[in-house]
């Protein structure tokens, strides 16, 4: 077990990738787990920081990648072989538990942003995916650029531009280059589509008092 640095940008794994390690993000950290098309477009499918895990956490031994994991919002965090992991689930049953549960959630998040991507607005999908920025960061000044929010959506830049003028215009964020920053959050959460919520109270009622409180 180690303690590494994750850079905004990196690549943890690629779609096919045998999974080595796990990786358990700390503090503000964020990885997003993404889907690669042909064309090269991209879309996340999943968001994980301080409450979860990528990679072999539920699977019994080593297994392919799914998706593409990359670092959104740079930090640190615990590495440990999968073949670790293993031995500490035959070793605490709770502990293979709570991963198990987790899974769950991250299941849940993946199949609703489904539901999101198909039948809600930009605009929402984009405070939804603030929101969850938010909360795992706990600081009103998300260091994101408009290319890394218009890859996670999967949509063109311009159209991404227009609607963050649109968002600063309403009054939930202001943007400067590289910062988004959350003014409003009780508005961010108006502006939302009820996916982020959704999932939320999902991870309350499998795994209490894991997703992470601002107030915390």
């Amino acid at each position: 077990m180690e303690i590494v640095p994750l850079a905004a940008g990196a690549t943890l794994l690629e779609a096919g990738d045998d999974v080595a390690h796990a990786h358990f993000p700390l503090g503000g950290a964020v990885v997003s787990v993404v889907l690669a098309m042909r064309d090269g477009r991209t879309v996340e499918a999943a968001t994980v920081g301080r409450e979860g895990a990528l990679g072999g956490v539920v699977s019994r031994g080593q297994a392919p990648a799914y998706g593409r994991a990359v670092v959104q919002l740079p930090g640190h965090a615990v590495r440990i072989p999968v073949a670790r992991v293993e031995a500490l689930k035959r070793d605490a049953p709770e502990l293979q538990d709570i991963l198990v549960r987790y899974a769950d959630c991250l299941t849940a998040q993946a199949l609703q942003s489904v539901g999101c991507a198909t039948l809600h607005s930009l605009e929402a999908r984009c405070a939804r995916w603030l929101l969850l920025m938010h909360d795992r960061v706990r600081d009103p000044e998300l260091h994101l650029t408009q290319e890394a929010l218009a890859e996670m959506l999967g949509v063109a830049r311009t159209y991404l531009t227009r609607i963050a003028l649109r968002l600063q215009q309403r009054g939930p964020i202001s943007y400067r280059r590289g910062v988004v920053r959350v003014e409003d959050r009780a508005l961010l959460e108006e502006v939302s589509c009820e996916c982020y919520g959704t999932v939320r109270r999902h991870f309350e009622r499998v795994l209490p008092g894991l997703y992470p409180a601002l107030e915390d």
